[in-house]
């Protein structure tokens, strides 16, 4: 069991190797089976197509993006330091993994699995309850005044992911972000965050 597993492991992390550099569109089956020496039925035996990899590729990046959120909050004393720790830790995973929701080339049908689209959908609310708790913590606390968390937490990241969307579509349209524009959307995340505080106080 513990062999599985450990195989399964290789083939998502070969698949995020190719994926973020050439994105998802672009890479093959094929293509992950040979860059690990792998044969074709023993890369089906764990994953039976596309959809059901990319699905595996994305379980870890959450896993390893709340892992890293729930370690880094666990650190931090005030609402306002949450926050910011939080952005910088979005911020990376989103020049990481950035390639991975780029879509080169004619549309991918594994991209459009329900499975695909629930477990988008799973990792979104968990991420709101994730930063509704931190709110429940700060008014528990006294930082912040009474409010809705849930709903709090919700404007909150999508007004954060909205500031990526924009920056990227005023930008220099080139495959990736420029380092000024991933500075800007750093800075104006930042901003959001400290707004968001002084207007919940």
């Amino acid at each position: 069991m513990v062999e599985t597993d450990k195989k399964r492991e290789l083939i998502i992390e070969g698949a995020i190797k190719r994926f973020i550099h050439y994105g998802i569109n672009k890479t093959t089956m094929n293509e992950i089976a040979d860059d690990l020496s792998v044969s074709k039925p023993s890369l089906y035996y764990y994953f039976p197509d596309k959809s059901s990899l990319i699905l595996g590729v994305i379980e870890k990046v959450f896993s390893d993006y709340f892992e890293m959120m729930e370690k880094d909050q666990a650190s931090k004393n005030t609402l306002e330091e949450c926050l910011a720790a939080f952005v910088e830790i979005r911020h990376r995973f989103f020049q990481k993994y950035y390639m991975l929701h780029l879509s080169g080339g004619s549309p991918d049908a594994s991209l459009n699995s329900d499975a695909l689209r629930a477990a988008f959908l799973t990792m979104k609310a968990k991420n709101e309850d994730f930063h509704a708790q931190v709110l429940q913590r700060a008014v528990d606390k006294g930082e912040i005044a009474p409010v809705d968390v849930q709903k709090i937490a919700e404007l909150y990241l999508d007004s954060q992911a909205g500031i990526t969307s924009l920056c990227l579509l005023h930008g220099n349209k080139e495959l990736f972000p420029s380092k000024k524009e991933m500075k800007t959307i750093l800075e104006k995340q930042h901003s959001l965050s400290k707004i968001f505080i002084k207007g919940l106080k």
